[in-house]
């Protein structure tokens, strides 16, 4: 059995001039092929950073040595599940949080098995950036592909490819560059995307935390360069209201004999989809079109002053009205569509084909309705981008252009203008399975 010794931990090097203004939360996804090492990355950065405890890294070395493996497994870090850790892959994904001196880290480690791709979808949603490992043997591949779409379908902006396993092609620049040439000019051709690439050894750590001094032709940033300078996506706070009332909160006290109704209170609860709303807001109930007035804003007994996206909230109006679950808050100088019918692009998830004449359920914030598939448009080839008009179905992982009719209407925005209110799952509603994610164009 091999001794592994136990690394010494990276120092930053120079090379890329940081904001030092720059400051606040970084969601990010890690999305690769099966044994691109994405897991590695992350146990190695999370290493390097000085955030892995003592008692973490004895356990991954006593498990190292046991296996006989002449490096430590990173990937023991973030493979948490018994079934990952057998199959020495990710399954469902882990979500891991670090920090710097300078910011603090969400990850999103999301499966590369063709079969978990949901799960990625999952993951992206909420990401800033997305990191894609490509195995520097291997090159661009099909799956490369269909993350960077699925990334540029969810609204990420920043790619960052990561060309891993450098060290096992004794860090060729052609073998880099030919990688990186064939990467832009795919996602070129998706549009408006930023893409930096780092050449890196995740197994050895090179140009992760520390930069390696022997790839002299690399003057780029190291990935934690990279991850501490660019600015979060945080853009729904400059968004319009959308409060989607997940519950009604009463305080009733009875029957009193004065019929004094002084301690009593109806809230609306739910989490600020977007936008901000402070006391004294006007706000307007969709779809019932009314207006009220916010009279004050709470969690649990503490008043706030002004509630920010992502907080959930009890809101208090200053008139009786009717509300109910489902139903939203929002600015009425820019209130949401309503409409009965969607124009969306799916990624269908199930292994169960898609019925086109099939009754679905759409979950849409905090309501769910009755849908079937009027139309698919098409289908994109996510190898050429190529359009194949009128599919007659989609399978697992497909990405179709489709047009749903709805039951009962929806209050949506393009998934460009907001995350929340712009995307929807497909539950088949025998089973209650999610089978397709979607944002609406």
């Amino acid at each position: 059995m091999n001794a592994i010794a136990t690394p010494a931990k990276s120092t930053k090097a120079g090379g890329l001039k940081h904001d030092e203004s720059l400051s606040g939360l970084l969601r990010f996804i890690t999305a690769g092929s099966v044994d691109d090492g994405k897991s590695t990355l992350i146990g190695r950065l999370l290493y390097d950073t000085g955030n892995v405890a003592s008692d973490q890294l004895a356990s991954i070395l006593a498990t190292s040595q046991k296996r006989g493996l002449a490096e430590i497994d990173w990937s023991l870090l973030t493979d948490g599940l018994l079934a990952e850790r057998e199959q020495g892959i990710t399954i469902d994904v882990a979500y891991r949080y670090f920090s710097t001196a300078r910011r603090k880290f969400i990850i999103g480690d999301a499966p590369g098995h063709e079969q978990y791709t949901r799960n990625m979808v999952t993951a992206a949603s909420n990401a800033d950036l997305a990191i894609l490992l490509v195995d520097a043997r291997k090159g661009v591949v099909t799956q490369t592909r269909r993350h960077a779409y699925l990334a540029h379908l969810l609204g990420i902006r920043e790619l960052m490819l990561a060309v891993n396993k450098m060290d096992l092609v004794d860090w060729q620049p052609a073998v880099y560059q030919a990688i990186v040439d064939e990467f832009v000019s795919f996602v070129t051709r998706l549009g408006r995307h930023h893409v930096q690439a780092i050449p890196l050894s995740a197994l050895s750590g090179s140009n992760v935390v520390a930069r390696d001094q022997s790839v002299s032709w690399y003057r780029g940033p190291t990935l934690l360069e990279y991850l501490e300078s660019i600015p979060a996506r945080r853009d729904a706070g400059l968004a319009s209201l959308r409060l989607p009332v997940q519950r009604v909160a009463r305080v009733m006290l009875g029957n009193g004999a004065d019929g004094s109704t002084h301690g009593e209170f109806r809230g609306y609860q739910g989490t600020l989809a977007s936008g901000t709303l402070r006391p004294g807001d006007e706000v307007m109930v969709m779809p019932s079109a009314q207006r009220a007035r916010v009279a004050g804003i709470k969690i649990g007994e503490q008043s706030l002053a002004q509630a920010a996206m992502d907080r959930s909230v009890v809101v208090s109006l200053d008139r009786e009205l009717d509300v109910s679950r489902g139903d939203m808050l929002v600015d009425p100088r820019e209130p949401p569509r309503v409409s009965k019918e969607l124009v969306a692009d799916l990624c269908w998830l199930s292994e169960q084909p898609l019925q086109p004449r099939g009754k679905y359920l759409i979950k849409h914030t905090t309501r769910t309705v009755q849908a079937l598939f009027a139309e698919l448009d098409y289908l994109i080839d996510v190898n050429t981008l190529a359009r194949h008009k009128g599919p007659e179905t989609a399978h697992m992982n497909d990405i179709v252009r489709v047009r749903l009719k709805l039951q009962q209407p929806l209050l949506t925005d393009a998934y460009a203008d907001n995350r929340v209110t712009g995307s929807f799952i497909v539950i088949e509603p025998v089973s209650l399975n999610t089978v397709a994610a979607g944002v609406i164009v």
